[in-house]
């Protein structure tokens, strides 16, 4: 098991995974920054070409970071996504919801899929 305390703060981490994303000139929109402590992540990787990857952060039961298709699928409809969203954030005034731009759709942040 791993140890509540033992994490890094939510906006730190965050900082630490976008910081490299400046480096690269990759751009990106933090729509609703969340519980500076301990929020969730949700991505949305914009392919630029109507279509998105929608990620949502989840830990397994070792405690090990990952990411899951929020839509249960690997690519959706970016209205679709958007829709999402806003009834995440409607739910969870404490979810971090960050677009990044990519054409690839590659998730730059740390943590494998987790099905």
């Amino acid at each position: 098991m791993y140890e509540e305390d033992a994490r890094l703060p939510v906006h730190l981490w965050v900082e630490a995974q976008l910081r490299p994303l400046n480096d690269r000139g990759v751009f990106y929109y933090i729509q609703q920054r969340g519980e500076q402590n301990t929020g969730t992540v949700l991505l949305k990787i914009n392919g630029l070409r109507g279509h998105c990857n929608l990620l949502i952060q989840q830990r397994d039961l070792d405690g090990k970071l990952g990411w899951m298709h929020a839509l249960r699928k690997e690519q959706v409809e970016e209205r679709d996504a958007d829709q999402y969203i806003q009834r995440a954030i409607s739910r969870d005034p404490d979810l971090w919801v960050i677009e990044i731009e990519d054409r690839d759709m590659n998730n730059p942040f740390e943590g494998d899929i987790v099905s």
